[in-house]
């Protein structure tokens, strides 16, 4: 096995550090292919609690190569001290490698994203400020800074006055900040250039070379489908493309070399910042399953919003990225519900019924989900080990979940621990029993 795609198939906030921690054990590379500092990975392992933002989620496991992909926009103050956090707790950071070709955020990228959020007012898309929107802007409009500019002094002054010129009117509120001036910032970044410069490296030629010895590598995503740039809740979404096909882009690979794609999601719903959320709920239920779930963002902090489980968006997500298994977090939280509720449906305003994702934004902003009910349990389920220790329930709302998407669930949370896991028989038939992976 490969390659194998471990990507959110909901709003982000899934559990996906937890997974690729996991298969991290077993893999010889992890990869995480795009976002950037706005994404939040928390792990818990040997009752210590990590939060990553920008490294890959193997970065915790001795030895292991882990690559941050040209797909991924880096603030470097961010990854340094992120570096610095780790060595602090005597976490090994030689494996890392940063791609050469990955682009920066600049303190203009975010003063330009606090800008244009404060200048739409009740219209604010909900971004997390921290510049990610407007370096994939200038990505695309080739104005970019990338890793490898960090090494050349010369090449890094003209960048950053290129990529300043056509901002000055945006900036103007901002002349006389200190960030903006052109020596203090250059300086800045090649301090950060020489103290990452170890790290950075041809990172696609290594996933490839790694590919062709037939090691296991697995590409990590960050976000969720539904927050694709192309396929999400458009303008409500991040600026990258967290679906399975641009593990592709983001690594510098093949889609040949892509063997597995593993979706995560919630038991649940949740969703941060703005845009539709058809099963949203609120009151005492949305506060107790927020609380008891810990909705609270891994980078922000911000609360998040809470739903039940949308099977019309998952089965879209199960489309999309081609899945091959589905891995359900958080069924813990559950517990205690007399009732369950699962969105099969949704009706629209004029009482249309949807059984697919509306691919219009007006209609998506005003339906509202039809659910199915199902019985719920009470018993805690944190000590539950295999299927056979669930409560006939909690097994009868994963597979009618399964059944639903037409995908096997191969892996179930039942707690925030990494060991508070269980491996199902779908999980441990696909290419290697759950033992080799956990072992």
């Amino acid at each position: 096995m490969p390659g194998i795609v471990i990507i959110g198939v909901q709003w982000g906030d899934e559990g996906k550090g937890k997974v690729t921690d996991l298969l991290a054990e077993r893999a010889d590379v992890v990869v995480r292919f795009q976002g950037g500092n706005n994404a939040g990975h928390t792990i818990v392992r040997g009752g210590e609690t990590w939060k990553l933002h920008l490294m890959p989620s193997g970065i915790l496991h001795p030895g292991k190569l882990c690559v941050i992909g040209n797909g991924v926009v880096i603030d470097p103050k961010v990854l340094t001290d992120e570096l610095d956090e780790l060595r602090r707790r005597q976490v090994d950071t030689s494996g890392l490698r940063i791609s050469a070709n990955a682009h920066l955020i600049m303190p203009y990228h975010k003063l330009l994203d606090d800008a244009g959020e404060i200048k739409l007012g009740k219209l604010q898309i909900g971004t997390t400020r921290r510049g990610i929107g407007p370096c994939y802007a200038d990505k695309a409009a080739r104005l970019g800074i990338r890793v490898q500019d960090l090494l050349d002094e010369k090449i890094l002054k003209k960048k950053i006055v290129a990529a300043l010129e056509p901002k000055r009117l945006s900036l103007r509120e901002y002349a006389k900040d200190p960030q903006l001036d052109l020596q203090t910032m250059t300086e800045e970044y090649l301090t950060y250039g020489h103290r990452i410069e170890p790290y950075v490296a041809d990172t696609s030629r290594i996933v490839l070379e790694a590919l062709d010895r037939d090691e296991l590598i697995v590409f990590e995503g960050a976000q969720g489908t539904l927050l694709d740039i192309d396929h999400g809740t458009y303008p409500f979404v991040t600026s990258s493309n967290p679906v399975a096909g641009a593990a592709c882009i983001g690594a510098g690979v093949g889609p040949k070399d892509i063997d597995e794609v593993w979706g995560i999601t919630k038991a649940y719903g949740t969703r941060v910042g703005a845009g539709p959320f058809p099963t949203e709920l609120d009151g005492p239920l949305a506060d107790e399953l927020r609380d008891r779930g810990g909705e609270y963002g891994t980078t922000t902090g911000r609360a998040r919003r809470v739903g039940w489980l949308d099977l019309v968006a998952l089965r879209y997500a199960v489309r999309l990225n081609s899945l091959t298994a589905l891995v359900v977090t958080k069924l813990d939280v559950l517990s205690g519900q007399r009732v369950l509720k699962v969105c099969t449906r949704y009706r629209g305003e004029d009482e249309a019924e949807f059984d697919h994702f509306p691919w219009h934004q007006t209609v998506l902003h005003h339906v509202v989900g039809e659910y199915r009910e199902l019985p719920g349990w009470n018993e805690d389920l944190r000590d539950c080990r295999s299927e056979d220790d669930l409560p006939e329930a909690a097994r009868s709302y994963l597979q009618f979940i399964a059944d639903f998407v037409r995908v096997p669930v191969a892996l179930i949370g039942v707690g925030p621990g990494r060991d508070e896991v269980i491996w199902t028989r779908a999980g441990a038939g696909m290419h290697g029993s759950a033992a080799a992976v956990t072992a």
